[in-house]
């Protein structure tokens, strides 16, 4: 029977949670943002001079610049209904 080899890979990207980003208030989420997408600007860059070995990590920050960005505008909401 052939044994197969285990693929080595990089540890995965940190996810910031959904959790601790509501803990936040609306400076410090913009603050976040601001700091994700300046990340994955680097990354992109990394990517274009083939510089970047694990791609993935493209996939994650995207991903958490949405949650971010989501729970944004759900605090934005909740502060409009609160008027």
């Amino acid at each position: 029977m052939a044994t197969r080899k285990k693929k080595e890979t990089a540890a995965p990207a940190k996810v910031t949670k959904a959790a601790t980003l509501r803990t936040k208030d609306v400076a410090g989420l913009q603050a976040e943002i601001k700091d994700l997408q300046k990340a994955h600007f680097g990354l992109r860059m990394q990517k274009a001079t083939q510089q970047l070995s694990n791609t993935s990590t493209l996939r994650v920050t995207r991903r958490d610049i949405a949650r971010a960005k989501t729970i944004l505008a759900q605090k934005q909401q909740e502060a409009q209904a609160a008027k």
